[in-house]
């Protein structure tokens, strides 16, 4: 199935901070009550969570001792804390998130920064960026935040996840849904300057080796990159020549262990390939452009 979506509603999204006025902030046994409880399950990080978790329970609506209560017991049972507040910081936004999408990892930051990088250095006045396999739409939505004006486009094959992009591009850009290229506005075709795909990359046979909170509260789809970790890297790739226009380039994110191999498939597609690596973030990107 393909089409676009520029106002669905994903299910359950955690209530925002709507009320207008003011609340006052929890009283601090609350919040130490808070940290005890989480650094008993194991966080490691139980004070900032317990902060984060008191900023939630005071921006919504209830009554925040009750709310932070159940917030607590949510993240103890082992739901991502991302889940349990609702969104994920990324590239300097909140990215809204919640049950059965996948939160957008701090590591994808280098992506976006070469990404954004391209897409400041790309001819004419309206270049057209694609976020492929979009997820919540994180990167999608802080490339139409760069400040360079372009036409943002993302598609993810996962209803769910097009229904948190949608909320996260909402007048920034269009979301559609399909399997990859397919999900895509034909007009497309030859025309995407910055391609930007972060797709699965764990090989099936490491899923078990995965955290608890992605095994569980994260899609098996956007995990699981077939036999070697690669196999929708492959398809990305043999698609990218026709979509990208002359001189664009696909970004997608990979491991070190898989690079070579990688960089050998998107070199096999014509694409001019460059291995990219961020120690700091821990971070590999492997950039394929089309001849010009």
């Amino acid at each position: 199935m393909s089409g676009s979506f520029s106002t669905a509603s994903p299910p359950d999204f955690p209530s925002g901070a709507d009320s207008s006025a003011p609340r006052p902030p929890l009283p601090p046994a609350a919040v130490d009550a808070a940290t005890a409880r989480l650094r008993a399950a194991g966080c490691v990080f139980a004070e900032e969570e317990a902060a984060l978790l008191a900023e939630a329970a005071t921006s919504g609506e209830g009554d925040p001792l009750t709310t932070i209560g159940r917030l607590v017991e949510r993240r103890a049972a082992g739901r991502p804390l991302e889940h349990v507040v609702g969104w994920a910081e990324f590239a300097g936004l909140r990215i809204a998130v919640g049950p059965g999408v996948f939160v957008p990892r701090r590591r994808t930051e280098f992506l976006l920064a070469l990404a954004r990088d391209l897409l400041a250095r790309t001819p004419g006045p309206v270049p057209v960026v694609v976020d492929l396999c979009c997820g919540s739409g994180a990167a999608a939505a802080a490339l139409a935040a760069s400040g360079r004006r372009a036409e943002v486009h993302a598609a993810d094959i996962d209803p769910v996840a097009v229904g948190w992009a949608s909320r996260n591009l909402a007048g920034a850009g269009e979301v559609h849904e399909g399997d990859l290229y397919a999900a895509l506005p034909a007009a497309l075709r030859g025309r995407v300057a910055v391609l930007v795909a972060n797709v699965p990359y764990v090989p099936t046979a490491d899923l078990p080796l995965l955290p608890a909170e992605a095994r569980t509260h994260e899609p098996r789809v956007a995990l699981d990159g077939g036999d070697d970790g690669l196999a929708v890297l492959r398809r990305v790739a043999a698609g990218a020549p026709e979509w990208l226009a002359p001189g664009g380039t696909l970004l997608v994110e990979t491991t070190g262990r898989q690079a070579e191999t990688a960089r050998k498939v998107l070199a096999a597609t014509g694409l001019a390939p460059a291995l990219h690596h961020d120690e700091e973030r821990a971070a590999t990107v492997l950039t394929g452009t089309r001849p010009a």
